[in-house]
């Protein structure tokens, strides 16, 4: 067989997971293609399109793609959804020193007296983004911010951290910028009905660093002023010694899973995410998948899976040599392909333009994924990672692309509850399903309202 090479680094790291399987190729993809439950070494198997042999071989590739766009139109059909949102990530300043991240500055370098090339935010600035791109239509807000020092979740919890001196924990004078707390920035961000969608477990773990109080508590008390969903970020590869590599000042993966119930507990929806193409195999990648349908199991409340596909350029791994390259596109389909047939209890499977481009995101459309991300406004994370695939797409961007491939563009809410058919040629062309949204092209702007 001629096999397509594979960009990850097998043999460089002493794991003990390995793609290594008892189960056949053949004996997977039959399973997949009834819609039988797959175990893990299915999964391994269709992952890898056979683990007898090195590479990725190209008819089995499209045997495994097949079955993952008919068990896409099964479930969700043809339409392609996408949600009119705006990213508005508070602060760059991180102390965790995650390998495989750009996005975070030291944040000694926010201290006063010093420089930086990152940013940090007030509660106020947050509010004025937001009121800005709510009053052009916006609907979600997505935020997801480095782990400031001075970022407490409220005024007690700064108390509590000045008194003991807690972990990772400078005052907000030692700073040039005063981000506020978790408290203050989410209901900053609460604007005239907008969905609010942030705190990953990363960072409801950096919320209660130095107490006793549940995650359930901090969910609860952010969910109280506005908080509304919660993105499923920081997961990375939900397997520990990974995760040991890559980022071993994160919590593991059981804390995740930990922060997530706790999240669904007190009624918030949230996602799922998994990033690959760096230091993992095919195993780790598919033990990541099993721990989310688990989850999904578990709670219900995820909304959708996010594949990332990593961004190596410009991060420490590629800068240390620990990889010289992210995943392959045929990695990136099968990521894909694989995550609709082993997540049979998750609907959404999305694909990210930011990370893959507008063309090869919408081929993944036919390889299993049904939604096609957001309109971002303003994408910081993978931008600064070496990303070259822009910041904004339009509701005109979306229905041009969606119906080019014999699709049905859909635009939804955050929780995919609320649903619009847009007609490319009955219009309108703009978000309509926001407070303030009325099909007026996003791109067009409106003055925000002054501030209260």
């Amino acid at each position: 067989m001629n096999r397509l090479p594979t960009n990850v680094p097998r043999g460089r790291f002493d794991f003990e997971h390995l793609p290594e399987t008892d189960q056949s190729f053949e004996n997977a993809l039959a399973k997949a293609r009834s819609g039988e439950r797959l175990t893990v070494a299915d999964g391994v198997e269709l992952l890898t399109t056979g683990t007898e042999f090195e590479g990725i071989d190209p008819a089995r590739k499209e045997r495994v793609l097949e079955a993952a766009d008919r068990r896409r139109a099964e479930v969700v059909g043809e339409e392609v959804t996408f949600v009119v949102n705006l990213n508005n990530n508070v602060t760059t300043a991180c102390n965790t020193g995650c390998l495989f991240c750009n996005f975070k500055d030291p944040a000694g370098e926010f201290e006063r007296g010093n420089e930086t090339r990152g940013f940090s935010k007030t509660p106020g600035e947050s509010r004025r983004i937001v009121r800005d791109a709510v009053a052009r239509g916006v609907y979600e807000v997505t935020s997801v911010s480095g782990l400031h020092p001075a970022l407490a979740l409220n005024d007690e919890h700064l108390e509590i951290l000045a008194a003991n001196g807690g972990p990772n924990y400078k005052p907000a004078s030692a700073y040039r910028v005063d981000p506020g707390t978790y408290v203050e920035q989410i209901e900053a961000m609460n604007v005239d009905g907008v969905h609010v969608h942030s705190m990953t477990p990363e960072e409801a773990a950096h919320a209660r660093r130095g107490t006793d109080w549940s995650y359930e508590s901090v969910y609860r008390e952010l969910m109280d002023v506005g908080l509304a969903s919660v993105p499923g970020t920081a997961a990375e590869i939900l397997v520990d010694e990974v995760r040991d590599v890559i980022c071993p000042q994160k919590i593991d993966s059981a804390e995740w899973e930990a922060a997530m119930e706790a999240a669904a507990s007190v009624g918030l929806d949230v996602t799922a995410t998994i990033m690959y193409g760096h230091v993992e195999n095919e195993m780790h990648r598919v033990v990541h998948l099993d721990r989310v349908r688990d989850l999904q199991e578990r709670t219900g409340a995820i909304t959708e899976f996010v594949p990332l596909s990593f961004v190596h350029r410009n991060t420490p791994l590629a800068e240390k040599g620990m990889v010289t390259d992210g995943a392959t596109r045929e990695e990136d389909e099968l990521m894909i392909a694989v995550s609709r047939l082993y997540l049979d209890n998750v609907e959404n499977v999305q694909s990210s333009w930011v990370k893959y481009g507008d063309a090869f995101g919408l081929k993944l459309l036919s390889c299993g994924a049904n939604d096609f991300m957001g309109t971002i406004l303003s994408e910081e994370i993978t931008k600064r990672a070496g990303g070259e695939y822009g910041e904004f797409r339009s509701v005109r961007d979306y229905v041009e692309m969606i119906t080019a491939i014999g699709r049905i563009p859909v635009e939804r809410s955050t929780d995919y509850r609320e649903r619009r058919v847009v007609d490319p040629d009955g219009g309108p062309l703009g978000p309509m399903l926001g407070p303030k949204a009325d099909g007026t092209p996003l791109t067009a702007g409106r003055p925000a309202p002054a501030d209260d």
